[in-house]
């Protein structure tokens, strides 16, 4: 984290003396984006940083399911089981990936491939079920649809 605090130094130009808490979720991401999660020793490198208890960091991470704890694998799959995604077959969708990939939701395979979640929202209700593979949507999916995009992830 320390190489990123010439970042968090431009980024606090932009604040009014005093603010510097609200540079929380900002070094939170650019942590994540750096390391790939956000570590113990980054969170304890923050609480010195900006000067704010560790509770606080903590609270703000268990918040927002963007912000991650441990290491994910090379395809993350984020399935969302909200109501429209769940009438329109998630929860079959959630069942063949435990299957064909051998981990539960919140798991990543033995190799590091993927990582599979659920969510509650992609906010993409009209096209539902969705499937987000690391940033990219994957919508109206069937089974079929689902196995074919498997297959394209190296």
């Amino acid at each position: 984290m320390k190489h990123l605090i010439p970042e968090f130094e431009r980024m606090k130009t932009r604040l009014p003396p005093g603010h510097d808490a609200t540079l929380l979720v900002p070094c939170l991401r650019r942590i994540q984006e750096d390391r790939g999660f956000i570590d113990n020793s980054d969170i304890d490198g923050l609480v010195e940083y900006l000067g704010i208890p560790r509770i606080q960091i903590e609270e703000v991470l268990s918040f927002y399911g963007m912000l991650r704890r441990k290491p994910i694998g090379r395809w993350h799959l984020q399935v969302c089981r909200n109501v429209s995604c769940s009438m329109r077959g998630a929860e079959r969708l959630i069942d063949e990936l435990i299957g064909k990939l051998g981990v539960q939701p919140g798991e990543t395979t033995a190799d590091g491939r993927f990582t599979l979640s659920t969510v509650e929202c992609l906010g993409s209700c009209g096209t539902a079920p969705v499937v987000m593979v690391n940033e990219a949507y994957h919508e109206n999916l069937s089974a079929a649809d689902l196995d074919a995009l498997l297959e394209r992830l190296d």
